[in-house]
């Protein structure tokens, strides 16, 4: 799949593109339908499928600050080629970028520099100077330059209206199963397994003290989850994210992950940690002995879980 960095990069595709333009946090589920929709429209039109997506987050131009990422930059490009796109355009979000009139926005970048012979958004979607750019303005400049434009409606999951948003809310309760349906897998997080205290290994339970990409937007807690070194298959294992209340006061929140029946060494690996059910929130214990047992019963319902 090919990456460009920034619309002036973009090669001038002999049979233009057919671009799928939004955020694409997490791409969940309705984020694919764009994708699959652009798909069938570069079919249509012989062209190439380009995911446009922006960084960082419009959010943190205008106030400093953004929500959670569901995930990094280079897990979104990623999944967006999973989802179909031969191309993701990585369009750094800046205040030229945000004071483009709509027209110019949809004139020198979608047409001219991304060669775009349709374009897909999603039924919110909106663009140009103060976002006054609307999906009937977009479908009416498309008509006039002769490019068909494509509005997905929302997709809906339970009677829900996926969103990123939502998604944020259901990890945030520790809903991993409703956060998992509306991203149309298992959330995951990626990260580098570096050294830590070793307490785990003192105690018999040995674990991978992960550094990961970027902040986490799930419930601090215990839960049952997957592990996969870069290039290997996923392993059943029993999470831990929190602050290690039995042993610091005050610490700062800590990943780290005992893959089950595992005997080897992550140090200094790229992992994939998958998040499939919530256990229970941390708990401060009174003695080593008391987490130990409670460690012992995570660990046999993690293995339930992860087993059906």
């Amino acid at each position: 799949m090919e990456v460009v960095r920034g619309h002036q990069n973009a090669p001038a595709w002999q049979h233009g593109a057919a671009l799928a333009i939004g955020n694409f946090d997490g791409v969940h589920v309705g984020h694919r339908a764009l994708i699959a929709r652009a798909r069938e429209l570069a079919a249509a039109h012989g062209s190439r499928t380009v995911a446009l997506t922006f960084d960082p987050h419009p959010s943190m131009l205008f106030s400093g600050k953004c929500p959670p990422i569901l995930a990094s930059l280079a897990r979104r490009i990623e999944l967006l080629g999973e989802a179909g796109a031969d191309t993701v355009v990585v369009e750094p979000f800046t205040r030229d970028l945000a004071a483009k009139a709509p027209h110019a926005f949809v004139d020198d970048i979608l047409i001219h520099s991304l060669s775009a012979r349709a374009i897909v958004v999603g039924y919110d979607f909106s663009y140009g100077q103060g976002r006054t750019g609307t999906t009937d303005a977009l479908r009416a400049h498309g008509g006039r330059a002769g490019i068909e434009v494509s509005i997905v409606p929302a997709v809906e999951v339970n009677g829900e209206v996926a969103s990123s948003t939502r998604i944020r809310s259901y990890l945030r309760d520790g809903d991993l199963p409703a956060a998992n349906r509306m991203l149309g897998r298992r959330w995951d997080s990626d990260g580098v397994v570096v050294h830590g205290a070793k307490r785990g290994r003192q105690i018999g339970i040995p674990t991978a003290n992960i550094h990961t990409d970027c902040e986490l937007p799930v419930r601090p807690g215990i839960y049952a989850v997957t592990l996969a070194a870069e290039g290997g298959e996923p392993m059943p294992a029993v999470a831990s994210l929190g602050t290690n209340p039995t042993f610091v006061e005050g610490g700062g929140l800590v990943l780290e992950v005992h893959v089950l029946d595992f005997d080897g060494d992550l140090y200094d690996q790229r992992v994939r940690t998958a998040f499939v059910e919530h256990l229970r929130d941390e708990a401060k214990f009174d003695s080593v002995d008391a987490l130990l047992a409670q460690i012992r019963l995570d660990i046999d319902a993690a293995r339930r879980i992860l087993a059906r």
